[in-house]
């Protein structure tokens, strides 16, 4: 036995038994942290993807339609 201590033995093996939980509890936190992490890039990613898809659509409509207004003749706007 170790020195004796003025603190019951249930008390340090409860407290032992709690930081032993969190330290077994601390790898499965990180990896769910980062497949949060991943997630959430990979969700931005295709937010992006997106929005520059629309974006690239919203330009060749503008394009077509100023082309579309030049071959019919409409000459009102030309600069």
């Amino acid at each position: 036995m170790a020195f004796p201590t003025a603190v019951n033995s249930q008390i340090t093996d409860a407290v032992t038994q709690t930081n032993v939980k969190v330290l077994g509890d601390a790898p499965a936190m990180a990896m769910g942290n980062l497949y949060q992490a991943t997630a959430q890039a990979l969700a931005n990613a295709a937010h992006n993807a997106t929005t520059a898809q629309q974006q690239g659509n919203v330009l060749a409509q503008a394009v077509l339609t100023r082309c579309v207004a030049l071959l019919v003749g409409d000459t009102a706007d030309r600069s």
